[in-house]
């Protein structure tokens, strides 16, 4: 058992702002971007971030009271501060850091590739907080991020093969 328990509430937080994160990741790429058709593409990847988020907060609004109730006392409301950060610190999706080390010169191969390495971080990211949430908490529920994400990274590496072949 770890010092703190999620509720599954508190991880579909975290799940909402890591796809607001990868939608900023798309969007900085695009912008970066000279050719017309590059850019689009990279729009329509972050429109399928933002629609993973209303995904996430659909699923989030189906939790019971007891996937959504605080496990810890907060007056402050300082956990969704630190659920933020953790969100941008994992290392996965939409990581700030890597955004920010965008050029411009990277190629649609490289964007995707490192965008598929990304997604599969975040995996990882939600495979270890599952153990963190009890199953009275809604641990089961995490299972459906996990689901999404590896649709999503499915999905990607069709992209990356295709992006391969015109490079």
């Amino acid at each position: 058992m770890s010092a703190y328990d999620f509720n599954a509430a508190e991880v579909f937080d975290m799940a909402i702002k890591i796809e607001e994160n990868g939608a900023k990741f798309y969007r900085r790429a695009a912008e970066l971007q000279k050719d017309a058709a590059d850019k689009e593409f990279l729009e329509t990847l972050a429109k399928m971030e933002d629609r993973h988020k209303a995904t996430f907060e659909e699923m989030k609004a189906t939790l019971s009271d007891a996937e959504s109730k605080g496990t810890v006392f907060d007056p402050k409301e300082e956990l969704s501060l630190y659920l933020n950060a953790m969100a941008d610190a994992h290392g996965g999706e939409g990581d700030p850091d890597v955004v920010e080390s965008f050029s411009g010169k990277e190629s649609m191969a490289e964007i995707v590739a490192i965008a598929v390495g990304l997604e599969k971080e975040s995996i990882l990211f939600y495979v270890g907080i599952k153990d963190m949430v009890p199953p009275k908490f809604g641990q089961d529920k995490i299972d459906t991020i996990i689901k999404e994400e590896t649709q999503h990274v499915a999905q990607l590496k069709g992209f990356l093969k295709k992006a391969e072949k015109l490079a």
